[in-house]
């Protein structure tokens, strides 16, 4: 409850939380990782969308600095989503027009914050926290596999892209073994030189001052010029590539609106219903996996966060951009970067503005070797062998749900792999319930037999209460006590008394104790009464 009331613009405003000296040290060096990583993301999604490529930088402004300032999250990034291309790329040439594209991201924003109204957020709690350490798993494989070909000089596969078929009609292996008979050794160079600045600059204190991904940077451009006119130089394919706008003028022209004429059409409103939909549970998922590596441990809102990305969106779609959600890569980047506050967001969003307006010249120059070399760090952080190790020790109802979800996520997509881990992890919870419902007793010489419910009776447990009432011995006693139980659920009474009815036939006779002919729910409020 804390964190819903200080989160959003209300806790924004308490100025002296997020600018202290503390704070800003970690934040602003995590804001210009961010910045980097998410500047050829968005870029890249925007092309493989369908969509111009300002509108992509347009999404990733809009998510840094509006949703960051709305959302409850301390780490979470808002931009465009790989997940949502497919769609995006179908919508905007389904629809007719990239304005009627951005009427369906505009009303996809409002039911957005309906969702956030009525409380849907709270379907987060439901995800199993193996299956959230599986996604994580599974971006930092996928992050390694999809950032391999740019860090050798093979750039065929758009930044950002996670699915396992691309768009080149290779997928994610092949493109690999494509890209080692590929190999550009300046890209290579730069690889290498970035990813040991990026594991040894940060052990030197002194030097640590200076953010090891900025020097990765700067490293990389002078490389990039100094193997200009030899064998190893670097194609434009190579480097990154922002619009270039040339006055005010045309940067206000690049500007596109939602045709609001075409809202009454079907199709429009079953597109921003999907956007929505889509939208919101990889915002949910990647709010969950934050919240899982944040050093801090703080739990973000989850209905404020469908609010600030529901705002984000309708902005995003006035102003001509894409549909956005949380999007897990640049978190993560965030996370390990040190960040401590929504303003490593905010500024990352300022800093996307900022180049885009004053120093495209300078951004083109970055090669997109460097900036590989920092997103395969980032993978390596979160796929690392100590997390398979830590899934293991805990047992294989959790194991078997975690790898299942990394394996179907790569394989499948964000959304299907999370899905079909979500399956796995319900089956173990189920068996889990066929234990954990009752105490079975056997007394008297195996004449007398006592099943004592638990305290929390559910749905979950009616196939295994049904199974023991149905395997009770002949001719025996049975007691079925509910006295530990605060809740049994309408479908397991109707089993206990149709028992009790039927028992005769079996020469059973069967005695209830302490069960109720009714159960309400628990309210919210007696819970929190209780835990006081």
């Amino acid at each position: 409850m804390q964190s819903e009331q200080n989160g959003g613009i209300a806790g924004f405003l308490n100025i002296k939380k997020y600018f202290s000296s503390k704070n800003l040290k970690k934040d602003i060096p995590s804001s210009i990782v961010v910045f980097l990583v998410a500047l050829p993301l968005c870029l890249g999604i925007a092309l493989a969308s369908g969509a111009p490529l300002f509108s992509g930088l347009i999404t990733g402004i809009v998510g840094g600095i509006v949703v960051g300032m709305v959302s409850g999250s301390q780490l979470s990034v808002a931009g465009p989503a790989a997940g949502l291309t497919v769609i995006v790329l179908n919508a905007i040439t389904g629809l007719g027009s990239y304005e009627t594209f951005l009427l369906a991201v505009f009303l996809a924003g409002v039911m957005q914050i309906i969702f956030g109204l009525i409380k849907a957020g709270t379907i987060a709690n439901y995800f199993p926290s193996s299956v959230i350490e599986g996604m994580l798993a599974a971006i930092g494989i996928i992050l390694i596999m999809k950032q391999f070909p740019h860090a050798v000089g093979y750039d065929a596969d758009f930044e950002g892209d996670e699915g396992f078929t691309q768009t080149d009609q290779h997928n994610t292996l092949s493109g690999v073994m494509i890209a080692l008979s590929k190999i550009n050794y300046g890209a290579v160079i730069i690889t290498m030189v970035s990813l040991a600045i990026l594991i040894y600059w940060p052990k030197v204190k002194k030097l640590a001052v200076v953010p090891a991904p900025l020097l990765v940077v700067v490293i990389g451009i002078i490389l990039a010029l100094a193997f200009s006119g030899t064998g190893i130089d670097l194609r434009d394919k190579q480097m990154v590539n922002i619009p270039v706008v040339n006055s005010m003028g045309e940067f206000f022209g690049l500007f596109k609106s939602p045709d609001f004429s075409q809202i009454g059409r079907v199709d429009v409103l079953l597109t921003a219903a999907t956007f929505a939909i889509v939208a919101s549970l990889e915002t949910l998922l990647s709010l969950e996996a934050v919240d899982k590596i944040d050093p801090i441990k703080r739990v973000s809102p989850t209905n404020r966060e469908l609010l600030a990305q529901g705002t984000g969106n309708i902005v995003s779609a006035m102003l001509g951009g894409l549909p956005m959600t949380a999007v897990i890569v640049r978190s993560s980047a965030n996370v390990n970067a040190g960040a401590r506050t929504k303003v490593s967001a905010i500024i990352h969003g300022m800093l996307l503005l900022i180049s885009l307006l004053t120093i495209p010249m300078v951004l083109n120059m970055i090669p997109l070797s460097c900036l590989a070399a920092i997103l395969l760090m980032t993978g390596y952080k979160l796929a690392r062998i100590g997390l398979f190790k830590h899934m293991w020790h805990k047992g294989l109802p959790q194991f078997i749900p975690f790898v299942v979800t990394i394996v179907a996520i790569y394989f499948t997509d964000l959304l299907k792999g999370v899905g079909i881990g979500m399956v796995v992890a319900i089956f173990f919870l189920l068996l889990t319930n066929l234990r954990n419902s009752y105490f079975y007793h056997i007394e008297s010489n195996g004449k007398k037999i006592r099943i004592r419910l638990a305290e929390e009776v559910s749905f979950l447990n009616k196939a295994a209460i049904q199974v023991t009432l149905t395997n009770v011995p002949k001719e025996t006693e049975v007691v079925i006590d509910g006295s530990a139980s605060r809740y049994i659920d309408p479908d397991v009474l109707e089993i206990i008394h149709n028992f009790k009815h039927n028992a005769y036939t079996k020469g059973v006779i069967v005695s209830l104790e302490n069960i109720k002919d009714r159960y309400d729910v628990p309210k919210m409020k007696d819970l929190l009464k209780e835990l006081k």
